[in-house]
């Protein structure tokens, strides 16, 4: 687990940190805005139609392999990146991390769910998406190494960093051997073909259900996390640092907390009912619905903070146990393949919706409202939950 919240946390850290150094990149490779945010856009729509078909080496060849493999080409782009001199080169480093990148979280969270088989599986899951959250705070840091020395050097020293620890993942990170996996998971791998995968995973009613909660639930995500420093900006009239250390110095800890006690409170309640972890990421959406509506209506700056810190606590019960879910319903062989499958409509719907909301926010429609319409759509979400049924391992 340790070594896999590394991954995850380089996994992050490589792909966020341009973001924080947009003035010193511009100023090195001129470029529009619109230039600018295309670098995150290609990203993010590669990363995601590439996400199904990656997921599926993962069922077919070697979870760790493909993870290994995956942090050395993402690694090897980072570095890469810090030696672009035109606009075209940055371009072509971002879309080669994201067909890297797409590789590793369908991967590591199927050889999470090989290797924790019992009421360690929904905490172990959360685990490795607290690496998730320490990489995308330690964004940072890509900034100012970009303004204290260079902006290439921050690339250059993460993407050594993912190399090196690729090959020493090589002697380290094992598949789980075929006599430890029970009778009916020990199918050759030969056999797991992709669009067999596609056709049982999408027979399955709950599947469907899982796909639109993970589509919504990404909405949600996604919008909040984008236009949350602008609310907190106009709304409590505060600088762009205050706003912006509101929206994530209280936040991504709040959401460590949420991935933790959500993969826990599963856990212990999964001994005794076999709904236990479909139902926590229920009760959680049903918890954090009236937070965002009760911190977009407030006029006290505080107590926006602490509602906004609750939902993204309670919103993180779903993200510690979609694979653990997930595992219950599907048929092993395609565990990655599936969560690719989700990977690819949470990452297109989400990038869609920061740019409707920019639309909503043109067309003078103000964030009150749009985070009204995300209350509800939380509760939608786990409506779509509770209807999820267990019928595979529940191991």
């Amino acid at each position: 687990m340790a070594m896999l919240a590394f991954v995850g946390m380089l996994n992050y850290l490589d792909r966020t940190t341009i973001t924080t150094m947009r003035g010193s990149i511009v100023a090195a490779i001129p470029m529009s805005d619109a230039q600018f945010g295309l670098l995150t856009s290609v990203f993010l729509w590669v990363y995601g139609i590439f996400s199904p078909f990656v997921g599926f080496l993962a069922d077919r060849i070697s979870r760790s392999k493909v993870i290994i493999v995956s942090l050395f080409a993402w690694s090897l782009a980072t570095l890469f990146t810090g030696f672009s001199d035109t606009f075209g080169e940055l371009l072509t480093a971002r879309a080669l991390m994201g067909i890297s990148e797409a590789c590793y979280f369908p991967a590591a969270l199927a050889l999470i769910m090989d290797y924790h088989r019992g009421s360690t599986r929904s905490l172990a899951s959360g685990v490795n998406m607290v690496g998730i959250m320490i990489g995308s705070g330690l964004g940072f840091l890509g900034g100012w190494i970009a303004e204290k020395y260079a902006w290439t050097l921050a690339f250059h020293i993460f993407g050594i960093v993912g190399i090196v620890y690729a090959l020493i993942l090589i002697f380290l990170l094992r598949d789980v051997s075929q006599s430890q996996l029970p009778i009916e998971e020990k199918t050759p791998r030969e056999k797991v073909k992709f669009w067999d995968a596609v056709k049982t995973l999408f027979s399955m009613r709950s599947y469907i259900l899982m796909l639109l909660f993970w589509a919504a639930l990404g909405t949600i995500g996604w919008l909040i996390v984008g236009w949350l420093p602008t609310f907190f900006k106009e709304r409590f009239g505060l600088t762009q640092t205050m706003a912006g250390l509101y929206a994530t110095g209280y936040f991504y800890p709040a959401g460590i907390v949420g991935l933790l006690l959500g993969g826990f409170i599963a856990d212990q309640w999964n001994k005794v009912n076999t709904r236990g972890r479909i139902l926590t990421p229920v009760i959680g959406l049903a918890i954090a619905s009236p937070c965002v509506f009760i911190a977009s209506q407030t006029s006290v700056l505080w107590i926006a903070i602490v509602f906004f810190m609750i939902y993204n606590l309670m919103r993180m019960f779903g993200d510690a146990n979609m694979m653990p879910i997930l595992s219950m319903i599907a048929d092993s062989r395609y565990r990655a393949t599936g969560y690719g499958i989700f990977n690819l409509f949470a990452t297109v719907i989400g990038g869609l919706s920061i740019y409707v909301g920019g639309m909503l926010r043109d067309a003078d429609i103000g964030f009150s409202k749009i985070f009204q319409a995300s209350s509800i759509l939380l509760l939608v979400c786990a409506i779509l939950m509770y209807f999820v049924r267990p019928s595979g391992d529940n191991e």
